[in-house]
């Protein structure tokens, strides 16, 4: 693969690994750093890619496989020694005098929208929220079929396991979201 074949490449599958990153992270900031040290890792094998290789499977791959080892670099870090935010709860009662506050809170803007747009949105928040909170076997998967737009076939050649069992993880997943929605009042 030669650099101009790398740019059609990004133009091509570049949004749809951007999105997959970003709903792995759970943040669009950490999601933007995924995706360029996933593209980074990619241009430096760049000589070693085949196009006759699925590439965008390969990119992906590379993705996950980054994000659990900075998860894993992070638990680590945090074993030996625990991060707090400055900003937090829980530093604010471990340091009270620290910190101060003058009473005044930011007022935002709320734009007015139709009544279903808000609906929407608010369902929307929700099952990213209860994806979120699937365990990691489950949540993969959900991500690279909704996020990425890749098939089952695909997932399974992404996550080195056999398609039987992306489906049932799928179907779990699924399963798992209709009982937590059921159980908050929805629907469908």
């Amino acid at each position: 693969m030669n650099n101009d074949e790398f740019e059609q490449f990004i133009k091509v599958n570049g949004a749809d690994i951007l999105r997959f990153c970003r709903m792995t992270c759970g943040s669009n900031d950490a999601g933007d750093d995924l995706y360029q040290d996933t593209m980074l890792k990619l241009l430096e094998k760049l000589d070693k890619v085949d196009n006759q290789q699925n590439i965008r499977s390969y990119a992906l791959s590379i993705s996950i496989l980054l994000w659990k080892n900075k998860k894993k670099k992070y638990a680590n870090r945090n074993r030996i020694i625990p991060m707090v935010s400055l900003d937090s709860s829980e530093y604010r009662m471990q340091n009270p005098k620290m910190y101060v506050s003058d009473g005044s809170a930011a007022i935002q803007e709320i734009e007015s929208a139709p009544e279903e747009y808000i609906l929407q949105e608010e369902t929307y928040q929700i099952v990213q929220q209860i994806v979120a909170g699937l365990p990691e076997k489950y949540r993969i998967p959900v991500y690279l079929h909704y996020s990425a737009n890749m098939q089952m076939a695909e997932i399974a050649q992404v996550l080195q396991i056999p398609i039987g069992t992306v489906k049932s993880r799928m179907n779990k997943a699924k399963s798992l979201l209709k009982k937590e929605l059921e159980a908050l009042g929805y629907d469908r």
